[in-house]
């Protein structure tokens, strides 16, 4: 079975660059992948605060940390688990401004169980509620 998320390079201009985590849906009749569907971006101060937690995702996924660059055109498939974690990562850190608080959550997305990570995921992928599930996640790991 093709692994189920993808990481992608988004190019932001002059040797900087964003990240963008896509997820193929299973048509249910047939059971074949479809087109993945973007489920969040981010760049800059967000994404330099959890580099380690992309960089080691990556590594789970026979990925070299040098294999993610500005440059880079492949998207990186990602297993179930590391990529549900890695796109709750985003969606929950994304919108913060703390350095700290951004930690905070990162750490503990990185010792929850899988379990965790699935349902906390489907909460905040949903469109209809999604940004209240996430706000609500984020206050759960970093009071504000």
């Amino acid at each position: 079975m093709e692994k189920p998320f993808e990481l992608r390079v988004i190019p932001r201009g002059n040797h900087d660059y964003g990240l963008a985590v896509y997820q193929r849906p299973l048509n249910s009749n047939t059971e074949q992948p479809g087109k993945p569907i973007r489920l969040v971006r981010i760049w800059g101060p967000p994404m330099k605060v959890i580099i380690e937690r992309i960089l080691d995702s990556l590594k789970r996924n026979g990925y070299r940390p040098m294999d993610l660059s500005p440059s880079r055109k492949a998207p990186f498939a990602l297993d179930e688990e590391p990529g549900a974690r890695l796109a709750l990562l985003f969606m929950a850190v994304k919108p913060l401004r703390k350095i700290g608080r951004m930690e905070e959550i990162s750490e503990g997305i990185r010792g929850m169980e899988p379990e965790e990570v699935y349902y906390w995921f489907s909460k905040c992928a949903d469109p209809a509620s999604g940004r209240r599930s996430c706000r609500a996640f984020r206050i759960l790991l970093s009071p504000e």
